[in-house]
């Protein structure tokens, strides 16, 4: 166990705390515990706003798992990578005024509170979607809280099972009493440290190798395939890196956790410059992470465990302080990543359902212990579920990702821009996501020259607006 690296992360811990603790006196005294707990008051920054869709769409898959990957394929994971660049402003600028226009208007707090209002209150499109939510949502917890654990893990020299726990306690205290602000405040804090910890790395990875050429050198040396477009097995085809900007490109504005930020801006001030503040640190942040993850490759070329590239290499090129401080930035992404996913499938089971279907009087208190509770019996669920990890648990992140999109992206999309579009495309379109996806991922994923997620995005589109058409009936007014 390295004292050094273990101190400078719980010193980071205890911040994280403090800032939560403090975000929660304003989810004490809110006169709409709802608006204040899952979505912080509608009041973000553009800074904030930024950092807070930064850090939770970087996850333990873009800070464990890809790192590995790129360690694995070479220079082809890197270009594939970096098709996340354009998160945010898609997010931002397909969904942008008019998403936050309408949500207020609405009233709605939730992603399946806008599909409600939208498609006439149907109840089948607010079941099936709250259904979808915390099915592939806490598949991508559950990956998360692997990559924390294994990162905790790999530093204090605790057992698998110690580690998980650990982080579980950690993440579990502040989001539980928090709520979105203390997210989204924990979220800047560690979209800082992500920016600088990736950086710092990156220049330490450089001159550890001797240089870009260098490395370079000896990445050809060990399999010239690893500064293609294609991979170190030439698998990596044209096709295939082309549709991932699909799965972590356009297609993210289907993610429930990603486009209930597009909701939460003070203004379009905020939003513009949220675009241009996002696009850049997930640049950065993107290519760094993946450049290191290949140029580790030469320095440590026996790494057994690809998820366990990012610390390893962390630990040998940095000083133990400065490698607690970079460390920080995986950790500091699967908990922004772990507390928002928390919080989405905690509102799509207190908000969706309970509220809508169970008990719609409830008292402002009884919501407030029905959340509090919730949330912290998901967050066991998950921890239970992680006890047995996969081996790459980046897989696990892409296959949450893909269900969501496939089910989500033509009714949130396609029902805030087309008028003619209607609960039955919305219901056809959302059973065709999840079906086809499963079937596709299942039988036809090694088959197929694209990712698994293209088919059924296609697919859904047509559904939705075949349906749409041939039912039409009165449409709820945007």
């Amino acid at each position: 166990m390295n004292i050094t690296v273990t101190i400078v992360l719980f010193l980071f811990l205890c911040i994280i705390f403090a800032v939560g603790f403090w975000a929660s006196k304003s989810v004490q005294t809110s006169e709409s515990f709802l608006q204040e707990y899952f979505l912080g008051g509608r009041q973000l920054g553009g800074f904030i706003l930024a950092m807070t869709m930064t850090a939770t769409y970087g996850s333990a898959s873009s800070f464990i798992g890809g790192p590995g990957l790129a360690y694995n394929q070479g220079l082809g994971w890197v270009l594939l990578a970096m098709s996340q660049v354009v998160t945010g402003y898609f997010v931002l600028m397909v969904l942008g005024k008019r998403f936050a226009i309408i949500a207020r208007k609405y009233n709605a707090i939730t992603l399946i509170d806008f599909l409600k209002v939208r498609y006439n209150n149907n109840k089948w499109v607010v079941l099936l979607g709250a259904f979808t939510i915390v099915v592939f949502l806490f598949s991508a917890m559950a990956a998360q809280w692997v990559g924390g654990a294994r990162l905790i893990e790999s530093l204090t020299g605790l057992s698998y099972t110690s580690a998980l726990f650990l982080f579980a306690i950690a993440v579990l205290v502040y989001v539980v009493i928090g709520g979105f602000k203390a997210v989204a405040l924990t979220d800047t804090v560690q979209g800082v440290v992500m920016f600088f910890g990736t950086l710092i790395l990156l220049i330490a990875t450089i001159i550890a190798g001797g240089g870009v050429n260098n490395i370079m050198e000896d990445l050809v040396r060990l399999n010239p395939n690893m500064i293609t477009p294609y991979g170190a097995n030439g698998d990596l085809s044209p096709a295939y890196v082309s549709s991932f900007w699909i799965l972590v490109g356009v297609g993210v504005v289907g993610l429930p956790h990603v486009t209930v930020r597009a909701m939460s801006y003070k203004s379009s001030k905020a939003m513009h410059r949220a675009i241009i503040i996002g696009t850049i640190v997930v640049g950065v942040i993107m290519l760094n992470m993946h450049l290191v993850g290949v140029f580790a490759k030469p320095i440590l070329p026996n790494i057994d465990n690809a998820d366990m590239v990012m610390p390893t290499i962390a630990q040998h090129v940095l000083p133990p302080w400065l490698a607690g401080i970079v460390l920080a930035a995986p950790m500091a992404a699967i908990m922004s990543t772990v507390d928002s996913l928390l919080l989405i499938v905690s509102s799509a089971i207190v908000k969706d359902v309970y509220i809508n279907y169970v008990n719609p009087s409830a008292t402002n208190e009884k919501i407030k212990k029905l959340s509090f509770g919730v949330t912290a019996t998901l967050g066991i669920l998950v921890f239970l579920f992680a006890l047995q990890p996969p081996e790459l648990l980046i897989w696990l992140n892409l296959y949450a990702f893909g269900g969501l999109e496939a089910a989500f992206i033509w009714p949130v999309v396609l029902g805030l821009y087309w008028s003619k579009g209607n609960q039955y495309g919305a219901i056809a379109s959302m059973v065709t996501g999840i079906v086809s996806y499963v079937v596709v991922d299942v039988f036809y994923s090694s088959s197929l020259p694209v990712h698994p997620v293209v088919l059924p995005v296609v697919l859904t589109f047509v559904v939705y607006v075949l349906v749409s058409l041939s039912t039409n009936p009165k449409q709820a007014h945007l």
